[in-house]
């Protein structure tokens, strides 16, 4: 992928990136702007396919969200695709004794007038499983025994 694209590819990466910047579980009804209605979503732990399905999704996964946050590391697009590399920070009352939590991840965009294929990538363990109680002291364990 290229960083050349036409305006209007630009205009609607501009406009995911900004949603991410400011989605809640208040705000959810957002996600049709960017979103075409037969979304095909993918991430670690789910594939959906609707937008309706997917705003369902958000709505349980942002439902005990302290803090979310996503910054921008770097995008690269064409006229029909984009890479955006970020990384995620946010805080969850029952993760990490409500501290801050920061995962690295890239989602794959695929659009038209609206995008109708994402997938996201990130490590499970760095998102979720490092977190809870007891499971997380073992994760990172075992993450230090595979790296000698």
């Amino acid at each position: 992928m290229t960083n050349q694209a036409t305006t209007e590819t630009n205009t609607l990466v501009d406009d995911f990136i900004q949603l991410y910047q400011a989605l809640n579980k208040d705000n959810l009804h957002l996600l049709g702007q960017v979103y075409d209605d037969s979304i095909s979503f993918t991430d670690p732990m789910h594939q959906i396919t609707g937008l309706e399905s997917l705003t369902q999704y958000f709505a349980k996964l942002y439902k005990n969200v302290k803090h979310i946050q996503f910054e921008i590391k770097e995008v690269q697009q064409d006229a029909n695709q984009a890479a955006l590399f970020w990384q995620m920070e946010y805080s969850h009352p029952k993760l990490n004794k409500g501290g801050l939590i920061h995962v690295d991840g890239m989602s794959q965009l695929k659009f038209n007038d609206k995008i109708y294929f994402h997938r996201d990538y990130f490590d499970l363990g760095q998102m979720l499983y490092e977190h809870l109680p007891c499971m997380g002291g073992l994760i990172r364990l075992l993450k230090d025994r595979a790296a000698k």
